[in-house]
């Protein structure tokens, strides 16, 4: 009878709890939703949102939508707010992903901009058309298959399937190492170029470099005013680095801050100036 009046009274107990918190958070105390506008977000906030809008990007490329949301926060300088982010959370080590992310979103919205603001030139309307371009046959249009004679082939490789074919990804030569004395360029560092094979800045291109015990990662594009394919990195004096594109490429090795003299007879690091394009 005692433990029977035992478990009643904790189910009491329990129920009167359960009612009481109802009542408390619907009718006292309830939570209240308010709508906030993303320009009155806190900075952290805004970091996260700008990430979000950057990885949606990332993943259905609608540069029209990524722009009308980025307008929410009523930011001056959309891009350059977004690579200045990408560049502080590479260096404070936060998921690398992301920073290429906002990286390439600040790359394609100054390229975009670039591309509004490229003067259009007219073309007369007494010039002649061009002739159309025909596009060169492919190996297997131009060059007639001889009929296959009759004869029949081994069990083997008659039943061979074909093997899935992968396409490699794109590797990139060095084109050109150099070092320079020049602070106009700034002190101390790695600067990198990056190019397709047509001679086209490329924009989000991982490159990642290492030292004695370290590595890093950084990104063209994060600097859109100096260009889309533009990359660079801070060296530290008395250390030697290495540096290769992520995709693939033979790193560059040795590259130490050069020692350089200025006119007025003070010392300064000089930079490295690498430039890759693909094969």
């Amino acid at each position: 009878m005692t433990e029977r009046r035992g478990s009643l009274y904790l189910l009491t107990g329990l129920l009167l709890g359960l009612i009481f918190g109802l009542v408390y958070s619907f009718w006292i105390q309830p939570v209240q939703y308010t709508d906030l506008s993303p320009d009155l977000l806190s900075a952290a906030d805004k970091d996260q949102y700008r990430a979000l809008i950057a990885v949606a990007y990332l993943a259905n490329r609608d540069l029209v939508r990524a722009r009308a949301r980025l307008a929410l926060l009523k930011d001056s300088d959309a891009y350059g707010v977004l690579a200045a982010q990408a560049q502080r959370w590479l260096a404070e080590g936060k998921a690398a992903d992301e920073a290429r992310a906002l990286g390439l979103l600040a790359a394609d919205l100054a390229q975009a901009q670039a591309t509004l603001l490229a003067p259009t030139v007219a073309t007369p309307a007494n010039l002649p058309q061009s002739a159309p371009t025909v596009s060169p046959a492919s190996p297997a249009a131009s060059v007639s298959t001889p009929s296959p004679t009759a004869r029949s082939l081994p069990p083997s490789a008659s039943q061979a399937s074909p093997e899935p074919s992968t396409s490699p990804a794109p590797r990139f030569l060095l084109r050109k190492r150099e070092s320079l004395c020049d602070p106009a360029l700034g002190k101390g560092l790695i600067i990198v170029y990056v190019w397709d094979a047509q001679g086209n800045e490329l924009p989000g291109v991982e490159l990642v470099v290492n030292w004695e015990g370290g590595e890093g990662r950084f990104f063209t594009g994060l600097k859109p005013e100096l260009g889309l394919g533009y990359a660079d990195f801070t060296m530290q004096a008395g250390v030697a680095y290495s540096v290769r594109i992520a995709s693939g490429g033979e790193p560059v090795y040795n590259l130490s801050a050069p020692s350089c003299t200025a006119a007025n007879g003070e010392t300064f690091p000089g930079v490295w100036i690498l430039e890759f394009i693909q094969e």
